[in-house]
Order: C-alpha cells, then sequence, then structure tokens
C-alpha cells in the first residue's frame, strides 16, 4: 500500500476530459466512430504524411467528441471544482453524522500519509477522508462495494485519492507506513482472539510515531470486539473513547511520538 502521488488540478481535469471522450466513444456504434473519423479528416485535408496524419486524426475525433460533449474548459472545470469542494468536505454529504469522530481528526491525517480504512462503512469514511486531503486506501470483501466506492470517487474527482482493494483485512494487511486506520469490528469478523491480535500488532507496527487509530461503532457486549480487547491491544497508546449515538462508541489510539 504505497502512498499516493500527488496531483495537479490540471492533471486531474485532462484526466476527466479523457475519461470523458473514452466514454463517449463506448456508448457510440463502430459507424457512428468511422463517421467521426471521416469528418476528422475532411478537416484535416489529405497533404499530411500517413504516419503524422494518424496521430491528428486521432488528436481530432477528440478535438470532435469533446465539442460534442460541450466539455468546459479548464478554467470553467476549475472554478466549479472548487465550488462543489466544500460540499464534498462535508461528512453530511458522504452519509456520516455532522459531528463524526473522523472530523476532529482531519487536520491531523490531511496531506501527511496513508490511511487505511475498513469494515462496515468504509464508502462513507473512504470518501469523505479522501475529500479533506487524505489519500485512502480502502479493503473491503465486497467487489461491488468497492466498484461503487470507485465509481463515487470518479464521479467527485477523488479517484486519484482513492484506492480500492477487494478483500479481507487479515489477508491484505498493510507493509508501507500508515498515518491512520480507520475500521469498524466487522473488519475482525470471523477472526479468533489470536488472529485478531496478530492483526492488531501488524496495524499497529506500519503506523507512524504520533499516527491514530479509530475503531468506530463499539457496542457494549459485542461478540465480535470489545473495548476491554482494544484497551489490551493499545497497551502503551494514548486511549479516548467518543460517545457515539445510543449505547455505540468509538475507541481512539494515538501512539506516542518516539
Amino acid at each position: 500500500m504505497a502512498p499516493h502521488s500527488p496531483r495537479s488540478l490540471r492533471h486531474e481535469y485532462e484526466m476527466y476530459v479523457e475519461r470523458e471522450i473514452e466514454d463517449y466513444k463506448n456508448s457510440v456504434s463502430r459507424s457512428a466512430l468511422m463517421s467521426l473519423a471521416d469528418e476528422a479528416m475532411r478537416r484535416l485535408g489529405t497533404g499530411t504524411q500517413m504516419g503524422m496524419t494518424e496521430l491528428l486524426l486521432a488528436a481530432e475525433v477528440d478535438r470532435l467528441i469533446t465539442g460534442r460533449l460541450r466539455l468546459p474548459s479548464y478554467d470553467t472545470w476549475r472554478k466549479r471544482r472548487q465550488r462543489n469542494a466544500s460540499e464534498l468536505q462535508r461528512p453530511e454529504h458522504w452519509g456520516l453524522r455532522g459531528n463524526t469522530p473522523l472530523k476532529a481528526a482531519i487536520p491531523l491525517l490531511a496531506g501527511s500519509g496513508s490511511v487505511l480504512v475498513t469494515g462496515a462503512r468504509v464508502e462513507g469514511s473512504a470518501l469523505y477522508l479522501a475529500a479533506n486531503g487524505c489519500a485512502v486506501t480502502a479493503v473491503e470483501p465486497e467487489r461491488d462495494v468497492v466498484e461503487r466506492m470507485m465509481d463515487a470517487a470518479r464521479d467527485a474527482g477523488l479517484e486519484l485519492m482513492v484506492r480500492g482493494t477487494v478483500g479481507e483485512l487479515h489477508t491484505h494487511l498493510p507493509t508501507d507506513p500508515l498515518t491512520a486506520v480507520v475500521c469498524t469490528p466487522a473488519a475482525f469478523a470471523g477472526l479468533s482472539a489470536d488472529e485478531r491480535a496478530r492483526v492488531f500488532e501488524v496495524l499497529k507496527s506500519v503506523t507512524m510515531d504520533g499516527g491514530v487509530h479509530l475503531v468506530e461503532t463499539i457496542v457494549a457486549g459485542s461478540s465480535m470486539i470489545d473495548e476491554d480487547e482494544l484497551r489490551q491491544q493499545y497497551s502503551g497508546w494514548a486511549i479516548s473513547i467518543v460517545h457515539d449515538i445510543g449505547e455505540s462508541k468509538t475507541f481512539v489510539a494515538r501512539k506516542a511520538v518516539a
């Protein structure tokens, strides 16, 4: 789980245009594409060498499609993106509560490394963190959930900030440094106490000094994992409990700085 590469708005815009053009090409018939190629050839004329003509023809077809789709210019797209950014940064936009514990963690996480998200509610948590500048790796066993999350990330212009992995946490444990782990007890479903302990040890070992782990929606008496077990697992870390709706709570543990 290597850190995500930095991105620029210009590069993001170019990816947006390329994606829209490819989606259009995939949505029309071959005859429609041939008609576009014929129109592009007429515009180019026939006085260009063949090798160069093929390159110019492909570029001209893309320009024709861009015009048909009425894709915005970079400046127009950038202004729209900036207007939408504040909405995407709201937890409610992703189906989370306005006072989600993730909100308090954002200033500590954004732009400072990778965040691993797994367990129930992976979609909302991953996309909310990504919208607020975090590089997120999401591990989820259901392929349709991962695909839906990545579609939402693409629609929001966040696909470079989110990496989706289909699988179980205990078989896809990270090896690269993490700034944070956000999970729910569902990530440990079906594991024995010893297996859970092994997973926690790996997650703690790859977390950088000062990093934070949030285990959401811990419920008293849960047969999957409870607060007492978490306190044992995170002995030596700074621990706090954030109370949620009803009897549920979020367990927060911060690794000491050496």
